[in-house]
């Protein structure tokens, strides 16, 4: 071969060579352009990846996950600054999610033809929502998307919600948000991990634990949901309120956002510094601080005193609970209970109140007193030394083992530990009756320690049969020892009618005398010792077998035995017709024998 054939030839191969590079190149672009049109106009098929591990690294580092990467010998197409989907379309359609932009559309029909990956600036829009995010995956077909990175929904001015990642299905329209969720609407805040939004129902709802705080209160649960169209929110299990104020705990509570109002419907407790409220039915206005309790609920005050009922109103700020339905409130630092049909404490005030069936109970040492009206109250006395007080009224009775009574009115002054009886007072202590205007009784160490009857009073006592002894003047003072009678004291007007015990322990003889002072001495198991008249006296011994039937009682006697509690539970009954006979006739005898 001639060098010229040779030079000929390997010019030839380079020429073609060059014209296949070309050819080459041709066919790539023309592949690309043909892939572009394929991956623009594929019908796309859509399954939600609901599951936050799934692209856990994507939502910490925002970049897309590695299955999703790209090869460059792969053919692709790259579209920057993407212009929005369809862009004369309503935006307002149903079940429809529009691309608005994007900085770089990526598709890949190898590794899917369901969906198209977007990256920067990436929003999207549906019926008045907005979304944005960093990067995404879009499913055209079904109108679904997955959010990674600095992902923002927001409806109007008024809901705002941001995380980190973000699964929507558009068949179902819910919104799955991963990681550092946080939903505004206007004062509301809710805070979570994992928050499922139901955008038909406008509905969120976390269950991995959460909170949600406003403008009065933080609630924590495990479970969460809130609805920003009502402000409804509701929480289930290891619940927490907590205000500036008080906490409250509980395993079920419905709350509002915009009125501030708790409803529970659990078990719960709420703790403050004034007071802990035990209920598992009512609700808690915590604006005002005003709760309604039903189920027998239980109000501690920081004074130790319990009020219970079937239904309490409770206001917290003034410290005052009403009670209606089987009212119970506990005194423990006076030893005390006060119970009713209906009642109420105030706890800032020291007062309370009870009636409909009111009793107090007072415990001591081995006893306790049992005390019934119509209406029953306690307060604190205003003063330098304030004491408490209790009042009785009307229709009182009374029962301790060692003394009963009864009265119109009473009052108990736990300063002066005194007992003050009003208006047909009658006492009774073993066989004895004291009845008088006005009776007031002296405990030392919760014993009786002496009876005062300032204004007319007659002493009884029963010795057998028809037969009383009888004593009865405008001033009496008894003194008592070991809840026994040690000294009786009258001053003005004494009138007596004795039975005095022979030796062989009969009474076979009666005696009268008036005088206008008297002291009589006793000696255990009460046997009279000695009796003092002066300064004189005037009187008469009559034998028992000569003496009548009007001489056995001093004007104004009668014995009310009928009308004596004889256990706790009597101090509820109320005879009728032997309380006329004390209020009537009886009584206006012994006005006229005062006058």
């Amino acid at each position: 071969m001639s060098k010229y054939s040779y030079k000929q030839n390997i010019g030839h191969k380079i020429r073609n060579g060059i014209l296949c590079l070309l050819a080459i190149s041709m066919l790539s672009a023309m592949g690309d352009n043909a892939w572009a049109q394929t991956g623009s106009n594929h019908k796309q098929k859509h399954k939600v990846n609901a599951t936050p591990t799934a692209n856990a690294k994507v939502a910490s580092d925002h970049k897309m996950p590695a299955k999703t990467s790209i090869k460059a010998k792969k053919p692709v197409t790259r579209q920057n600054r993407i212009t929005p989907q369809i862009p004369g379309a309503n935006r307002n359609q149903k079940n429809k999610i529009f691309l608005e932009r994007a900085d770089v559309l990526v598709a890949d029909e190898k590794i899917s033809t369901d969906y198209q990956i977007l990256r920067g600036n990436v929003e999207f829009s549906k019926s008045g929502t907005r979304m944005y995010c960093d990067s995404a995956y879009y499913y055209d077909a079904t109108s679904s998307l997955d959010a990674f990175g600095h992902v923002k929904m927001n409806q109007g001015d008024t809901l705002f919600v941001y995380a980190d990642v973000l699964y929507y299905n558009g068949q179902d329209e819910i919104a799955q948000l991963r990681y550092n969720v946080k939903m505004e609407n206007r004062d509301v805040t809710l805070f979570t991990d994992s928050l499922d939004y139901d955008m038909v129902e406008n509905l969120g709802y976390y269950f991995e634990g959460g909170k949600i705080i406003d403008s009065k209160n933080e609630l924590s649960s495990v479970y969460g949901q809130y609805e920003p169209d009502t402000k409804n929110a509701e929480f289930l299990f290891d619940v927490e309120l907590l205000n500036e104020d008080y906490v409250l705990h509980t395993d079920t509570l419905h709350y509002n956002t915009n009125t501030h109002i708790a409803d529970i419907v659990g078990r719960t407790t709420i703790v403050s510094d004034s007071s802990i409220i035990y209920t598992n039915r009512g609700w808690y206005n915590t604006d005002t601080d005003n709760a309604t309790l039903y189920n027998r609920s239980l109000v501690v005050g920081k004074d130790g005193q319990k009020l219970t009922g079937d239904t309490i109103f409770y206001d917290r700020a003034k410290g005052y609970g009403e009670a209606f339905g089987n009212m119970i409130l506990t005194d423990s630092v006076h030893s005390s209970i006060l119970d009713g049909d209906y009642g109420y404490h105030n706890q800032n005030e020291n007062r309370s109140f009870a009636t409909r069936r009111a009793r107090a109970r007072e415990f001591s040492k081995g006893d306790t007193l049992y005390l019934h009206a119509d209406t029953i109250r306690t307060f604190l006395e205003e003063g330098p030394d304030s004491m408490r007080v209790m009042v009785a009224n009307p229709r009182v009775r009374f029962y301790r083992i060692n003394i009963q009574g009864l009265c119109d009115s009473m009052s108990v002054v736990e300063r002066d530990s005194m007992l003050n009886l009003y208006n047909h007072a009658v006492v009774w202590n073993t066989n004895r009756q004291i009845t008088g205007n006005v009776i007031n009784v002296h405990f030392n160490d919760s014993t009786v320690d002496y009876a005062l009857i300032p204004d007319y009073g007659m002493m009884a006592e029963h010795i057998g049969e028809v037969y009383y002894n009888q004593l009865a003047g405008k001033e009496m003072k008894a003194y008592f020892e070991n809840e026994e009678l040690r000294q009786l004291d009258v001053n003005g007007n004494v009138q007596l009618i004795m039975y005095p015990m022979e030796e062989d322990s009969t009474y076979n003889k009666l005696v009268d005398a008036e005088s206008s002072y008297m002291t009589i001495l006793l000696k255990p198991k009460q046997e009279i010792d000695k009796i003092t008249m002066w300064p004189d006296v005037n009187g008469n011994v009559t034998p028992l077998y000569l003496s009548k039937r009007s001489q056995y009682y001093l004007k104004g006697f009668g014995w009310y035995d009928a009308l004596r509690p004889k256990e706790p539970d009597d101090i509820f009954i109320y005879p009728e017709e032997e309380m006329r006979k004390l209020m009537g006739t009886e009584m206006a005898k012994r006005r006229s024998v005062k006058k």
